[in-house]
């Protein structure tokens, strides 16, 4: 088992920036691949990051590439996630996610990974 546990969620002005972190306790970090995903109301969850075991391979959505940044310190087994430029619409309750390297499991769906956080909530203001 695997547990995490998110922090840095908060309320920002649209144009600036906030760091999501996620910490991880329970199994060897580095062992997991790790991801971040965004739920509004009213929607479904949605991907919206991931990274590999190192900070080499990372995936982004479209509607955040170039804008947020994931990367990972295996050392104090956390990962972040930086959102620059937010805008309104990125506003949603943001859950980190983890799933073992060793499973072979690939893509960014939401069930492709196995462990989630209880959630911080961002919210962008117009």
């Amino acid at each position: 088992q695997v547990q995490l546990v998110e922090s840095g969620g908060g309320l920002v002005q649209a144009g600036g920036s906030l760091r999501l972190s996620c910490g991880a306790s329970g199994r060897t970090f580095s062992n997991y691949a790790m991801g971040w995903f965004r739920q509004a109301p009213g929607k479904e969850r949605e991907f919206v990051a991931r990274i590999g075991w190192n900070n080499d391979v990372t995936y982004y959505a479209d509607s955040v590439k170039g804008r947020f940044t994931i990367s990972r310190d295996n050392a104090k087994n956390t990962v972040y996630l930086q959102m620059t430029s937010l805008k309104p619409e990125d506003t949603a309750v943001y859950y980190c996610a983890a799933r073992p390297l060793r499973s072979g499991s690939t893509g960014s769906g939401v069930r492709s990974f196995d462990y989630w956080g209880q959630g911080t909530q961002v919210t962008v203001s117009s």
